[in-house]
């Protein structure tokens, strides 16, 4: 008896201590969670089931449900049962919402998994968008150091949306591009401009009542567009959103050849209420001190709160790195990727964690690769047709510059952490020798070709004669077998000689050099679209590669358009090679080339002497060419419904 009181006593004072002990060491215990990301939610879920419930209320068994739920959704997925595994992912973010690994899952599978098993490109990109926006969204709210979740991100607009692995993803990059122009507009071409466009968002009010404040009447002008538009209730991000979008098409759709070919204004004013109230309001033009104070607070709060981007960071890059354009998906990697370096690479304190922070800065390198290949867009967001990309060679010097960053950097990172970016620089480099060399910049190619030379040729560590070569040989020795290992290679090639062709065989009035680059271009494009590497139709009726490059007319459309609007050409050189181009050169890119141009003109002092008609006149057979235009696009629509209709068929 004597014997069992002891023990009683002992345990009893036992958990006095450990009662004692937790509650001094909860505090600590608390803050090494926080510092770890492995936080638990106490909120009760809607709709669990009862073992979560129980869970959430003990508090104690959180961890082991999060387990239990863990291990459910790898067995799932090892059976394939992607959309079974949806449920159980959103019950783990919402009980463990600082545990990125499940929102990098939950993200991926939605993204990558349950998207391929759709059987429309609409359905695919829903599926691809929703699990962009859940890590990007909600994920990274709750993990906004963690650098893995942006990488995931960044790897995702990398891969997912500017790659060509997925048959939709062309579709992708169409809706994709879209959805950024109405979002922000047409951006300008110089990098400087692009930065002061950017700054009108960063300097933008950051409340309806600050916008009032600093334009008189702006809070007025919004409250007219909620209820013109027949808003129900209180308006909100949502309803910013929406406007936003309709201002975005109420701008393209005076520019857009194709709304004007389709008569799509007119549809708009018919079936949106908020793009009616847009363009009954917006037309006066002695509004259009309010209008513009309220659309750069609407894209501020709109990037805030519907994109989790910070207008601040974006400004910032677009001046540090490059002519960013929010309209390419690797505009967003590059953003992704850096932030994630930004905001968590001094959490990264374990040795063998290293590769996290070099797969990131990979991210990083890679995207610039991207845009130094195809980031100079033209997009009309009405015409339905993938857009225009050439290469831009303003990021050659950036991706040089960053690259030796890198380099010291990742010098002493165990895994020749150095070497992998070596290997890259050496690898990029040799393709801008090319990509110069097409566009006419024969100068620029040969410093390359000797920078090559110095670093990894006869002055690297291993002497070699690799780069010790005529420029010409160099190019067509480093292109034979590029375009089947990488098809980016052949359209880039097709461009840039084009570019070549109108800028000096117009300009320069050497007819030849544009006949060269055609012929060049048009067996290039034959080869790419016929050949058994790339002639594979995917099951929504593309050549998921083929139709990388469009036909020889629209990559000359698109070449020609971006020579003419080209600023960092004197207006008169453009307008020289526009009227020496030829009438069916100009039918194919006026309609695109007249508003942008007519402004620029009309702030010069040519337009004191002459008039728009005598520098820019409108060639003839313009209205054949546009219903030629509209029937190609109803033909092609046509052509890939029915490609998709025999592939599910068979």
């Amino acid at each position: 008896m004597i014997r069992d009181r002891f023990i009683q006593l002992v345990a009893a004072i036992v958990a006095v201590v450990g009662f004692v002990g937790a509650g001094l060491l909860l505090p600590r215990a608390v803050a090494e969670s926080e510092k770890a990301d492995l936080r638990y939610t106490d909120i009760a879920i809607e709709g669990a089931p009862p073992i979560v419930a129980l869970g959430t209320a003990i508090g104690a068994l959180r961890g082991v449900i999060v387990d239990y739920l863990w291990i459910r959704l790898s067995l799932m997925k090892d059976k394939g049962l992607f959309y079974e595994l949806m449920a159980d992912a959103e019950l783990i973010t919402k009980l463990a919402p600082r545990f990125p690994q499940v929102w990098a899952f939950h993200g991926h599978n939605m993204a990558y998994n349950v998207s391929v098993m759709t059987n429309t490109p609409e359905e695919r990109w829903n599926w691809v968008r929703s699990g962009i926006d859940l890590v990007r969204n909600e994920g990274l709210k709750y993990n906004p150091n963690d650098m893995v979740l942006h990488r995931e991100l960044a790897f995702w607009f990398g891969h997912k949306l500017d790659g060509n692995a997925d048959d939709a993803h062309l579709h992708y990059k169409r809706e994709f591009a879209r959805e950024w122009h109405l979002l922000l507009g047409l951006p300008p071409i110089g990098h400087t401009e692009r930065i002061a466009w950017i700054k009108t968002l960063a300097d933008a009010p950051r409340t309806l009542e600050d916008a009032d404040r600093v334009t008189p009447g702006t809070r007025g002008l919004y409250d007219e567009l909620v209820e013109a538009s027949g808003e129900s209730g209180p308006p909100g991000v949502s309803f910013d959103k929406r406007l936003l979008l309709a201002y975005g098409e109420w701008e393209a759709v005076k520019s857009s050849p194709y709304a004007r070919l389709l008569g799509l204004e007119s549809q708009l004013r018919a079936n949106s209420p908020v793009f009616l109230a847009v363009d009954s309001i917006f037309a006066d033009p002695e509004r259009k001190p309010q209008v513009d104070t309220l659309i750069a607070y609407l894209r501020r709060t709109v990037l805030a709160d519907e994109y989790n981007m910070d207008v601040e960071r974006m400004l910032r890059y677009t001046t540090e790195l490059g002519p960013l354009d929010w309209r390419h998906p690797q505009a967003h990697a590059l953003y992704w990727s850096r932030k994630g370096t930004e905001m968590g690479e001094r959490r990264v304190d374990d040795p063998d964690d290293i590769y996290k922070i070099v797969n990131n800065d990979r991210a990083q390198i890679h995207a610039m690769q991207s845009m130094a290949r195809s980031g100079l867009m033209s997009v009309d967001p009405f015409s339905g047709d993938n857009p225009g990309r050439i290469s831009d060679p303003r990021w050659i010097k950036v991706i040089d510059r960053y690259f030796r960053e890198l380099y010291d950097k990742h010098y002493e990172t165990r895994g020749a952490g150095g070497d992998t970016f070596t290997d890259f620089h050496e690898n990029f480099m040799t393709s801008a020798v090319r990509e110069l060399y097409r566009a006419g910049d024969i100068e620029g190619a040969q410093e390359i070709l000797d920078e090559l030379d110095r670093l990894y040729g006869r002055g690297g560590m291993v002497p070699n004669t690799k780069y010790a070569r005529d420029l010409k040989t160099f190019v067509d020795e480093t292109t034979v077998g590029e375009y089947e290992m990488q098809p980016e290679v052949a359209r880039s090639d097709v461009y840039a000689a084009l570019q070549r062709g109108f800028r000096e065989g117009l300009l320069l009035n050497r007819p030849k050099i544009l006949e060269d680059a055609r012929v060049f271009a048009r067996d290039l494009i034959d080869y790419f679209k016929n050949s058994n590497y790339f002639n594979l139709v995917n099951k929504f009726g593309e050549k998921r590669m083929g139709d990388l490059i469009g036909d020889l007319e629209d990559s000359e459309r698109v070449v020609l358009q971006r020579v003419l609007l080209d600023s960092a050409l004197p207006l008169i050189d453009r307008l020289t090679i526009y009227n020496r181009a030829g009438e069916e050169f100009q039918r194919i890119v006026f309609d695109d080339v007249r508003m942008p141009l007519e402004g620029e003109f009309l702030s010069t002092p040519m337009s004191r002497t002459l008039t728009l008609e005598q520098v820019l006149p409108e060639p003839p057979g313009m209205e054949a060419y546009r219903a030629q235009r509209a029937a190609d696009v109803e033909r092609r629509r046509r052509e890939q419904e029915a490609g998709a209709v025999e592939m599910e068929s068979s």
